[in-house]
């Protein structure tokens, strides 16, 4: 797939960048080349390869959800600086 520059300068207009005349022509040899590279791998007969999100299985390592007793209260609130009516008190700072 050849790339022109209109296309370079559009995807770069996109991007938010501003690319030199330089810069232009390097990204659009390079952008050619991922491109032509990105064809030779939709060649590759794939048929026999099963779909996957990731290379390596994963499996969730999470713990079961099973309900706990919660902290008592007055423990919570054994160290807060500013204790007030069974709340954290902070700061005002909203007027």
């Amino acid at each position: 797939m050849k790339i022109s520059i209109d296309e370079v300068r559009y995807v770069a207009a996109l991007a938010r960048l501003e690319l030199d005349p330089g810069e232009q022509e390097r990204l659009t040899g390079q952008l050619d080349a991922i491109l032509t590279y990105m064809e030779q791998l939709g060649e590759v007969d794939t048929t026999a390869v099963e779909p996957t999100a990731h290379v390596v299985a994963l499996e969730n390592v999470l713990r079961e959800d099973e309900p706990r007793p919660c902290l008592p209260r007055e423990e919570a609130l054994a160290n807060a600086p500013d204790p007030a009516r069974d709340h954290f008190g902070v700061p005002r700072i909203i007027e």
